[in-house]
């Protein structure tokens, strides 16, 4: 399987990343008329629960990835995400299979932030300029700080889904990392034949490496 960390900083962010996606036509609540300010504030308080989460010293790692789990389930869509990077292989996997992935795409995503905890120690975040990307999304600009490190920019597509707004989608380096995760997914399925069975072990022992990856092991 393909490695995901790039993408996943998000997911996470931050993943940050990485990844509700309604307007690419996948089944899902009905988007409202985003409201840039509004979706601003959002990404502010998103953010800065997320940094605090990170930086917490005083908590072990597993009460911060619970505190982070709590964030990115407030704050992403984490099924229609998960429905729209599966794409059509979601039809042909058995009622067993897709209850499955979304519990393994849920643990991915939280993983990928609370594995990196020790790299991401001491992260800042700051807004940058917001735009209504169409009627129904608005694009937020941050740029991330790590000490000794370079700062990078993220942007985050946040719409108004069943009354909320919500991540949809996080722009890194132009490159949107849910159509990454989309294509990745879909080619480990064609690789082994169209078995989304062979999906669901790949994520398992990503999940596994990232456990192993969390307790320094």
């Amino acid at each position: 399987m393909h490695d995901f960390n790039r993408r996943t900083l998000l997911g996470a962010a931050l993943a940050l990343t990485a990844t509700g996606f309604g307007t690419l036509g996948f089944p899902g609540p009905a988007l409202a008329q985003a409201d840039i300010g509004r979706a601003a504030n959002f990404i502010q308080t998103t953010g800065q629960d997320l940094v605090a989460a990170i930086n917490d010293q005083s908590r072990d790692i597993a009460a911060r990835r619970q505190r982070v789990s709590a964030v990115l389930r407030r704050a992403v869509d984490v099924d229609g995400v998960g429905r729209f990077i599966i794409g059509r292989w979601w039809r042909q996997a058995s009622a067993q299979e897709q209850q499955e992935y979304m519990k393994l795409f849920e643990e991915t995503l939280i993983r990928n932030l609370s594995a990196r905890f020790g790299e991401y120690q001491g992260v800042r975040f700051s807004l940058g300029r917001s735009q209504q990307r169409t009627e129904d999304d608005v694009l937020v600009n941050t740029i991330i700080e790590r000490p000794n490190s370079a700062p990078f920019s993220l942007d985050w597509r946040v719409a108004e889904i069943g009354g909320q707004p919500k991540v949809v989608d996080v722009i890194a380096e132009g490159t949107s990392l849910r159509l990454t995760q989309r294509s990745e997914y879909s080619s480990v399925i064609q690789r082994n034949n169209g078995s989304v069975a062979a999906l669901l072990q790949a994520m398992r022992g990503q999940i596994q490496q990232l456990a192993a990856r969390e307790q320094g092991r």
